[in-house]
């Protein structure tokens, strides 16, 4: 398992290079000039097919450089890049603290800050606001493979540190992104004012579950989606391969076995964040979700899986003593972020003015 782990993740370091398809498609292409030397009919036409192949490949390859710098000439990056363990990790940082706290923002899936964007400008008129890209997304360089929560929680406020953000911080994670910023928040809890936890990833969710295969189907996709930019083979501007590799990398947790081997190092337990003030905003139904209903045998099985899904949506509120429940508008479902941002700025709005009120 750990030998397959490491051979996974070597390849993801390799995909993640947005050259590599060059040296892949000379050794294609070399591979069948070697062929057609031989004297074997058979040997001559596949070599015939694999110079033609590496042709294609590195035409593809060219495309791709091409197009990553074209868009890397048109959207230089608008924050600052700093140093975390060698990578450069990119942080978009505005607005003015006053006495109250800065507010993080990290999207949910390995998203880049950018999807945050809107709520970001929301908040920047109201105090200091910071959009990350985790390493392997938006601006920030790839990292070291595998790419995992732990890590990321301990490159987030290094990279803040390193920019010279002033802590306390209040985090915003969505989804994914809300089970990192609790990791955060249980490893420096001298860095964080409190959390506002955006339909968190509840990993019992991913240890009890009905078995599906959605998680499993979307790192599928990451790492298609990463091959057909190696190689050109995708539409519109040139995507960086790093961000589908990271995905993949970090998502090898999202199942049980995954979880087996780092929950201690990942689940936020009953009680690990102590008193710290945490919002847990949750929509009221599983809206949005009807996909985890689908394979139930009967009406019995269905009931069950939804009363599952939804009390693992609060489990979180057993992390923090003072810890309180929110429901997302009527009619929202997981992505309420995009749907209603006016909505989640005035929650993270609310938790920013009660922590400035007892500030000393």
């Amino acid at each position: 398992m750990r030998r397959d782990g490491r051979v996974t993740n070597s390849l993801l370091a390799l995909l993640s290079r947005d050259w590599a398809g060059v040296p892949v498609a000379l050794a294609v292409a070399g591979t069948g000039g070697g062929l057609v030397g031989a004297e074997a009919a058979w040997a001559v036409a596949l070599g015939g097919l694999l110079v033609a192949l590496g042709a294609v490949l590195l035409a593809g390859a060219v495309r791709h450089l091409v197009l990553v710098a074209r868009e890397g000439r048109r959207n230089p990056p608008p924050g600052r890049l700093v140093d975390v363990g060698g990578h450069r990790m990119h942080l978009l940082a505005e607005g003015e603290a006053g006495s109250g706290p800065t507010v993080v923002w990290v999207p949910g899936g390995h998203a880049p800050g950018e999807e945050f964007r809107e709520l970001h400008t929301m908040l920047r008129t109201r105090t200091r606001s910071v959009l990350v890209d985790r390493l392997g997304s938006g601006w920030s360089d790839v990292g070291r493979f595998p790419r995992t929560t732990a890590g990321e929680a301990e490159e987030l406020p290094a990279a803040l540190e390193r920019a010279g953000e002033r802590g306390p911080f209040v985090f915003v994670g969505h989804s994914f992104g809300g089970l990192l910023v609790a990791n955060v928040a249980r490893r420096r809890p001298d860095l964080v004012a409190g959390l506002v936890l955006l339909d968190p990833t509840p990993l019992e969710v991913i240890a009890f579950a009905p078995a599906g295969g959605q998680l499993a189907g979307m790192r599928r996709s990451f790492l298609l989606t990463s091959v057909r930019q190696l190689f050109g083979a995708h539409r519109g501007p040139g995507g960086r391969t790093g961000q589908g590799c990271a995905a993949a990398s970090v998502f090898a947790e999202l199942s049980p076995s995954g979880l087996a081997a780092v929950g201690w190092e990942t689940v936020v337990y009953d009680g690990d964040l102590g008193d710290l003030p945490l919002v847990l905003v949750i929509p009221r139904d599983l809206i949005g979700g009807e996909a985890v209903l689908a394979g139930a045998r009967d009406a019995v099985e269905a009931e069950r899986i939804s009363r599952f899904y939804l009390r693992s949506r609060v489990r979180y509120l057993a992390a923090s003593t003072e810890s309180r429940l929110v429901h997302a508008p009527e009619g929202t479902g997981h992505d309420f972020p995009r749907e209603e941002p006016g909505f989640v700025a005035g929650v993270v709005g609310d938790l920013v003015r009660e922590l400035r009120a007892v500030s000393p």
